[in-house]
């Protein structure tokens, strides 16, 4: 019989293993293993829950750990950080959340994230040097000296130099997309010509080193597109499957292609300065290099 077509085990079956099972091995950590969120803020990435929960997976089983450096900033999409996480941390990875200090930065939702380590502190050597996008928070990096210099001399030993959304801007900026393709937020997207890059418009764009993800919710597929670089497609496909990763939206508006023409007039509208500010910007780092 195909596996696929078993019948799973009925709940008395179930919790009697459960049981036995639970008195005989340790509880995992909570998501993410290294890194939960408690009191509004997702504490230390090097220190492990003591909830009693149970995480997705068992990173502390996985061998080969990547090391992963995972730019945290102001104004950046929670969701462009924790949907990458969530894939590393099950693969085991050594994840730094990196700032320019350890106080806590906000994002989109009101939560607080708290660094776990600084710039000066951040390994040389990085298997990732990741960079989550938010528009507004993109805008001000831009023009920030320290995080670029970081970018910049990181970019230049990681093995994988990657973003999502809108975070490809500061990458750009950086003069690491310069020559490579790559994607971003599909309204900033074009910005990346500015600075040197060839922009696609596809969900996840892998150019040699550089991998770029599109916006937001491409995070998790730019997670699992990397997991397959850095372990095994196989193992890949397990992430996927423990995350129960099968995207069947209720509607067919996530892109500009197939959204409805008010939806995408209003959404231009409303967000159109930030955009045209991010655009001159590009422009004007783009005329240095």
């Amino acid at each position: 019989m195909n596996s696929k077509n078993k019948k799973l085990p009925n709940r008395r079956t179930f919790l009697q293993g459960l049981t036995l099972t639970t008195a005989s091995i340790a509880v995992a950590p909570v998501f993410g293993q290294e890194n939960n969120v408690n009191n509004s803020q997702l504490q230390n990435s090097q220190t492990t829950s003591t909830s009693g929960g149970l995480s997705l997976g068992n990173p502390a089983t996985e061998p080969n750990k990547p090391i992963i450096a995972m730019l945290v900033h102001p104004k950046m999409v929670m969701q462009d950080l924790v949907g990458p996480m969530t894939v590393f941390n099950i693969m085991g990875a050594e994840i730094h959340l990196v700032w320019k200090n350890l106080d806590s930065v906000s994002t989109d939702l009101g939560i607080s994230v708290t660094p776990t380590t600084t710039f000066e502190d951040t390994p040389q050597d990085l298997d990732v040097l990741f960079v989550p996008g938010g528009l507004g928070g993109s805008i001000d990096l831009m023009q920030d000296k320290a995080v670029l210099d970081f970018l910049s001399d990181r970019g230049e030993t990681a093995t994988y130099v990657t973003s999502v959304c809108t975070g490809s801007l500061l990458l750009g900026a950086a003069g690491l997309l310069k020559g490579y393709r790559a994607t971003s937020h599909w309204y900033t997207r074009d910005h990346l010509a500015l600075m040197g890059a060839t922009p696609v418009n596809e969900r996840v764009v892998q150019d040699r080193n550089r991998i770029t993800g599109g916006g937001v919710t491409a995070g998790i597929d730019f997670g699992l597109t990397l997991a397959a670089l850095l372990k095994s497609e196989e193992d890949a496909k397990r992430y996927q499957l423990l995350m129960e990763y099968a995207p069947a939206p209720p509607f067919n508006a996530g892109t500009p292609e197939t959204a409805p023409t008010a939806t995408y007039d209003r959404i231009v509208a409303e967000r159109g300065p930030f955009i045209e500010q991010a655009r001159a910007l590009a422009a004007r780092i783009g005329d240095t290099f």
